[in-house]
């Protein structure tokens, strides 16, 4: 009879995945050392300020910090204004709201199970860390990377990414990180098995933590991370006493999840010592957090732990009224870990009861769930199979289930081995379609890059003959205007003047001459700045400074504009004739609209040239507009500016409000 009367051997039970701790390195909201009852206060009193708040970035991070005072106590809560903080932030375009949404939404999903969602956060987290420049944001992100890298079995890529962390906060020489850093590290080497590494690791961790007076934020993970791997070196005395102390800072910083997940620990270790009792009280602790929590496979776990623990207390009845209610979760939300053992212990419970029947399916299905690492496909069928097999209970004689016991043994295992080689073959197949499929699309890839290389630098030829066309027919019309036309015009005036040294008019006709040679004078000086504008002399002989500084003078003496011009760094620098040809035509493109369209009565125009970089800033105190309607600009003056930035290989950034103004930014590496 399969009776014990203490643990199976070699039955390997796990009632919750490891305890990971994702961090902040560096914190949007005060909510991150906020503990116990203060956290509840400075919930309250956000919460007073959501209603008076404009909807404005800093309403963004208020949304935000609520949501990480809740992740630890209130998983719905926090999940609610989490999303509320995304949303504003999206609306805002505010990258700094958005990366510290990823950041607490990767811990909230991990601490709820959904670990794919977690990693996809963390992922997210990471391109916005790097967006914004901030290293110690980048590093957090890594680090919360490795740790789900630990949930999906890759402990080899979560000791990179962690060694990896470890370097870069050691050169920050911030303690506080260095410990978090070094927790993070225990939790790989406990991984690998290399328990003493772990443990001086994890001590590591805590004396660096209590040394910087940080006795807050993980400590109680830390402790329970000590524990873990002294329960791996057998030093189970070791292992109790910090799981308790564990337990304690869990209770002193109100992180609920870390408590229930700390008692499902301690449960495994005190029935690997065979103190049952103490088992069945600590389960119980665990199964009245995880339903304040509403974390099911928290539940499922310690629902496991209590009929374990019955179970050897010799209280059958209660042992399999706890075992059916962790099988029903664990069945509803797929949990394969809780599958297995409330399937194991489920066979000892039936043997113990003489119903060998079910015993042995319990047992047969927790051996296919460990050698075949249960599907989806046996996941929603598990329900409708118990149904079945509950209804052919009754029919079947545990007489006859004992006369067959051989023949089902030996066909169940020829059933195994030819559902082994199907699912092997299926695998082999399926991974050869996906590799197909994905060097396939990786070759699609790369063609589209090229083609889309190729358009790209076709457009950029093109936009480069046609600037240079028209910079070459420009200074052609400048030629023929001044040295032609200006030519034969100021020899009529020299003609006109002569003439009037020779005729004798009377006063009228004399009148009519000098107006007739003003005219005349007019036209000249109309020609010539005409010729000026379409070939500035000052930008062919003393290069773009001198130009810009000359047309923003003649603007402001026109009176129609006041253009305030500076320019940092060209006095020396060396900027060929194309380059300055093509900005100066930005310039006089971007005053133009300013004073066709802004309305504004004064313009700055600064030019700098640093380590390589021209920066050209053109801003005005105009009305202003939305920036969106330049998308749908028909205008040849925008389309040409937009032209010449991308012939230049430059970046343009327009900042325009209603009423504010508008200031547009164009950066180019010279």
């Amino acid at each position: 009879m399969l009776i014990f009367a203490k643990r199976p051997p070699g039955f390997i039970f796990i009632t919750m995945r490891k305890l990971y701790f994702i961090f902040y390195f560096s914190c949007c909201t005060a909510a991150a050392t906020a503990q116990g009852t203060d956290r509840a206060v400075k919930v309250d009193s956000l919460l007073k300020l959501i209603s008076t708040a404009k909807e404005d970035t800093a309403k963004a991070m208020l949304l935000l910090t609520i949501g990480d005072c809740y992740q630890t106590n209130n998983q719905d809560s926090a999940s609610f204004y989490l999303e509320k903080g995304k949303a504003l932030s999206q609306s805002l375009h505010f990258d700094k709201g958005l990366y510290y949404y990823y950041q607490t939404n990767t811990v909230l999903s991990y601490t709820k199970g959904e670990y794919a969602i977690a990693r996809t956060n963390a992922t997210q987290g990471l391109v916005l860390a790097r967006k914004l420049g901030d290293s110690s944001k980048a590093v957090a992100m890594l680090n919360n990377m490795a740790i789900i890298q630990a949930y999906f079995g890759n402990y080899k890529e979560q000791l990179q990414l962690t060694l990896e962390v470890v370097r870069a906060v050691e050169k920050m020489k911030d303690s506080a990180k260095i410990s978090g850093a070094y927790h993070n590290l225990a939790n790989c080497y406990h991984n690998l098995g290399q328990y003493r590494k772990g443990v001086n690791a994890a001590s590591y961790s805590v004396n660096t933590n209590r040394i910087v007076k940080q006795k807050n934020g993980y400590i109680n993970r830390a402790n329970s991370t000590l524990a873990q791997c002294y329960e791996g070196l057998n030093m189970y005395d070791s292992s109790l006493h910090f799981y308790r102390i564990a337990i304690s800072e869990s209770q002193r910083l109100n992180d609920k999840y870390a408590e229930g997940m700390i008692y499902g620990y301690t449960c495994n270790l005190l029935a690997e010592m065979n103190r049952f009792k103490e088992m069945l009280t600590t389960a119980q602790q665990s199964l009245s957090l995880s339903k304040k929590l509403q974390s099911r496979q928290m539940m499922a776990g310690s629902l496991f732990n209590i009929a374990y623990a019955e179970y050897f207390n010799r209280n059958n009845v209660e042992a399999k009224k706890y075992i059916y209610e962790a099988l029903n979760i664990a069945s509803k939300d797929s949990l394969k870990d809780e599958l297995k053992n409330t399937y194991t212990i489920l066979s000892y419970i039936a043997a113990k009861d003489g119903d060998f029947k079910t015993s042995l399916f319990a047992k047969q299905k927790a051996d296919s769930i460990i050698a075949a690492s249960l599907n989806e496909e046996v996941l929603i069928s598990t329900t409708d199979l118990e149904k079945k097999y509950e209804t052919e209970k009754k029919e079947a004689q545990i007489k006859q289930l004992e006369a067959q016991k051989k023949v089902q043994q030996l066909s169940i295992r020829q059933k195994n081995i030819f559902n082994y080689i199907l699912l092997g073959g299926f695998i082999s197949l399926l991974m050869i379609l996906l590799m197909g499929l994905s060097n396939y699309k990786q070759k699609q890839k790369l063609q589209q890059q090229r083609i889309t290389e190729l358009e790209t630098e076709k457009k950029l030829t093109a936009t480069e003959a046609v600037l240079k066309g028209e910079e070459q027919e420009r200074t052609r019309l400048a030629k023929d205007l001044h040295d032609g036309l200006g030519g034969m015009l100021s020899g009529i005036k020299y003609s006109m003047n002569t003439m009037k040294g020779n005729l004798i008019m009377t006063p009228e006709n004399t009148q009519a001459f000098e107006r007739s040679i003003d005219m005349l004078d007019s036209s000249i000086k109309e020609m010539r700045r005409v010729a000026h504008n379409m070939m500035p002399e000052a930008l062919v002989k003393f290069g773009l400074d001198s130009a810009l500084n000359d047309f923003c003078n003649d603007i402001n003496q026109t009176g129609a504009l006041k253009v305030n011009y500076q320019s940092i760094g060209l006095d020396s620098a060396a900027i060929d004739q194309t380059t300055g040809i093509t900005i100066y035509r930005i310039v006089q493109e971007l005053l133009n609209n300013i004073m066709k369209h802004a309305a504004a009565k004064n313009a700055i125009v600064q030019v700098s040239k640093f380590n390589g970089l021209l920066s050209v800033t053109v801003e005005d105190d105009g009305k202003g507009f939305d920036p969106v309607i330049l998308k749908g600009a028909k205008g040849i003056g925008w389309t040409n500016i937009q032209n010449r930035v991308e012939f230049l290989k430059g970046k343009l950034d327009i900042n325009s409000q209603a009423g504010k103004g508008t200031s547009v930014l164009i950066e180019l590496n010279t």
